[in-house]
């Protein structure tokens, strides 16, 4: 349980106004350091926020555009009440070789939440670090 509330703060600290947050809500963090960073808040209830934090990328067939690829594509449900965050889901397929890598070991349910989990920790305090924020 310490990930998941430890993921709790990391989140709250990146997106402190997210609690209030009505659905649909899309949001951009821009770092001279890092990519664009997206939140879009999904569904508000009564003790739950899902949402997506993702990087977009442009993608090509050869010199056409042909649309925007999300990833990792972090589909994450914070519950209020006891101030957690999960890993609902995440992106299919993955264009940095360690999420594919990380994808690609976990065999057992538990072991893929433990992973994602993991992941998302690690990934929101680089997003830290490299200073972005979704302050109003």
């Amino acid at each position: 349980m310490a990930l998941y509330e430890g993921n709790f703060i990391k989140l709250t600290a990146l997106a402190p106004e997210l609690i209030g947050s009505p659905p649909n809500e899309a949001s951009l963090s821009r770092s001279p350091r890092d990519l664009d960073l997206h939140l879009c808040v999904d569904a508000v209830k009564r003790y739950t926020v899902d949402l997506r934090l993702t990087y977009l990328f442009e993608e090509f067939a050869g010199e056409e555009f042909t649309g925007l690829a999300a990833d990792p594509d972090l589909h994450l449900r914070v519950y209020l009440d006891a101030r957690m965050v999960e890993v609902i889901s995440w992106s299919i397929s993955h264009r940095h070789e360690v999420l594919r890598q990380l994808a690609a070991t976990s065999s057992r349910e538990l072991d893929r939440r433990w992973s994602r989990n993991i992941m998302l920790g690690k990934w929101l305090e680089y997003l830290d670090d490299m200073g972005h924020t979704f302050r109003a």
